[in-house]
């Protein structure tokens, strides 16, 4: 078993789906384990990918450890211990928080997202001197970099990293709900709204890709005393810049607390 996959929920079916239609691993090299049995035979029917019990861990040659934070402490009592090389996805908990309670020299600590259905996850990546001299990084690279890029960035910058890339999505969605919502409530239809909104982020970010700074896209729409600028200075009435920095910064800081927290549990 080339992959065991602990934690089955929404980025790990997001990860499955883009490994398996990317031809990355078979879905026979993959073995799905979580605690809801029932949710994982689900899972297991849909990509096509066997259900393992945690006697078959032995057998992987990698871990992949897709739970919650909160998790990670029972996960950890029977996940542990074996010699394949760790790669995580929770938040917060650092590489050596992983290396110590898994028992282990080789964690790979990773921040994808759920862009990773369409291949468009970024991706940030960070390992103990173990896990790279063994190639697990190398491994890992090649794992994420095939459902979008990836980073090796400074752990420090993990939680900055989640705070604005991973958690990001979220926040384009609420723009986009509210962005629908004006529509709306200047006369648009729902259907129309919706579709108008969705369609405009998809093609703001090719263009902004055109482009070395973010100001320069919103320059070329906004003409002197046009509609643009008007709208432009309500966000600014609003404080939506500070809105959005503040967002990122919460995010950040959450991202140490859970840290602080799984580091707490697991000395104690």
């Amino acid at each position: 078993m080339k992959l065991a996959l602990i934690g089955t929920g929404k980025l790990g079916c997001a990860l499955l789906t883009g490994l398996f239609q990317r031809g990355v691993l078979a879905p026979q090299d993959v073995g799905l384990l979580s605690r809801d049995a029932h949710k994982t035979c689900q899972v297991a029917g849909r990509f096509g990918a066997p259900v393992i019990g945690r006697g078959d861990l032995a057998g992987a040659e990698y871990i992949l450890l897709c739970v919650q934070p909160g998790a990670f402490q029972e996960v950890a009592g029977w996940a542990g211990g074996h010699s394949a090389g760790y790669i995580s996805t929770l938040a917060g908990v650092t590489t050596g928080t992983l290396s110590r309670c898994l028992g282990s020299e080789r964690a790979v600590r990773a921040m994808p997202s759920l862009a990773a259905t369409i291949g468009r996850s970024q991706t940030a990546l960070t390992a103990t001197p173990g896990a790279e001299a063994a190639g697990d990084l190398a491994f890992a690279q090649g794992l994420f970099g095939a459902v979008g890029d990836t980073y090796r960035i400074p752990e420090h910058l993990f939680d900055t990293f989640t705070g604005m890339s991973a958690s990001g999505l979220a926040y384009a969605a609420v723009f986009a709900e509210a962005l629908a919502d004006g529509g709306v409530r200047m006369g648009l239809p729902r259907p129309l709204a919706n579709e108008l909104a969705q369609k405009l982020l998809v093609s703001g970010g090719e263009l902004l890709a055109e482009r070395p700074h973010p100001a320069m896209l919103k320059d070329e729409v906004c003409s002197p005393g046009g509609t643009t600028i008007a709208g432009i200075r309500a966000l600014e009435g609003g404080n939506f810049r500070r809105s959005v920095i503040d967002a990122v910064e919460a995010a950040t800081r959450r991202g140490h607390e859970l840290g602080r927290g799984e580091r707490e549990t697991g000395d104690s």
